[in-house]
């Protein structure tokens, strides 16, 4: 039985079980009252407040230019609707890189403001300071490793990444790292299968993958990609479970045309 049905609120402690006992983690992102409500109540172990909401929900064309104040409106939403769900929020571009004490304020700020649970930071020995600094303060936190989207003009390309082996072993070094500075979990994003699995068989702590392979501790995609509110994007990765943006855009067609052609409100529908 997973272990998600068992307890009031799913925490580190737990999802550390989970690996243990070979129980694997599920998680998706959640960026609104209504969709965490739903996924919460659909079992999901973990609701990632993802920096990409700057790109489902805010139409940019990378992470980068979502703000802390913007993050923490977000999971303010997903913390109301999550119910049991361990709710982890995405430090933003800008709020954390190169200065460990801004790293923590920011990290303060969104526990504080939000009511969430983590949060999560991409990058390997280069944020260790930041994360020892912030889990001082007895916060949480998530590694990302991998594909970094917020390194997206650095890397050039969202091509997978550690394919060759220097750049496989220094994602090896830096995830024993994050374990060492006390994360509870990393994030694995678009690096070869074979190289998740021994990522993942070489820490103690749980991994999440997203396009890492089958053999991760959990998995986690964007849910407006999994279930299909997006147009045009299908890595790999990526399964669509629903189709929703045709499924609105059908109702939507068909509203329009009972409103102009004078069948919308009909006699039940009025008062």
């Amino acid at each position: 039985m997973s272990v998600n049905k068992e307890v009031k609120r799913i925490t580190t402690h737990i999802l550390q079980e989970m690996k243990q006992r070979g129980e694997k983690i599920a998680m998706l992102t959640a960026y609104d009252y209504s969709m965490a409500t739903i996924l919460g109540d659909a079992g999901l172990d973990v609701l990632l407040v993802g920096d990409s909401a700057s790109n489902v929900m805010a139409g940019h064309e990378t992470t980068l230019p979502i703000t802390l104040d913007q993050m923490i409106y977000h999971a303010q939403s997903v913390v109301r609707g999550a119910g049991r769900a361990f709710v982890v929020v995405d430090l933003p571009f800008g709020s954390y890189q190169g200065n460990s004490k801004e790293a923590l304020n920011s990290a303060i700020r969104i526990m504080k403001e939000s009511g969430a649970h983590g949060v999560k930071l991409e990058g390997g020995a280069e944020i260790a300071e930041s994360v020892e600094r912030i889990i001082t303060a007895g916060i949480p936190v998530m590694g990302h490793l991998g594909l970094t989207p917020q390194s997206i003009y650095k890397f050039g390309t969202y091509t997978v990444r550690a394919k060759d082996e220097l750049e496989a072993e220094k994602l090896k070094s830096d995830a024993k790292i994050l374990e060492q500075a006390g994360c509870f979990s990393v994030v694995l994003e678009k690096i070869p299968a074979k190289l998740g699995k021994e990522v993942s068989e070489s820490l103690h702590i749980p991994t999440i993958g997203i396009g890492a392979g089958p053999d991760c501790d959990g998995q986690v995609l964007v849910v407006n990609d999994m279930i299909g509110l997006t147009k045009g994007f299908k890595p790999r990765f990526l399964r669509q479970y629903l189709d929703l943006y045709s499924g609105i855009k059908n109702a939507a067609e068909s509203y329009i045309k009972d409103v102009k052609g004078n069948d919308f409100p009909n006699e039940k529908e009025q008062y």
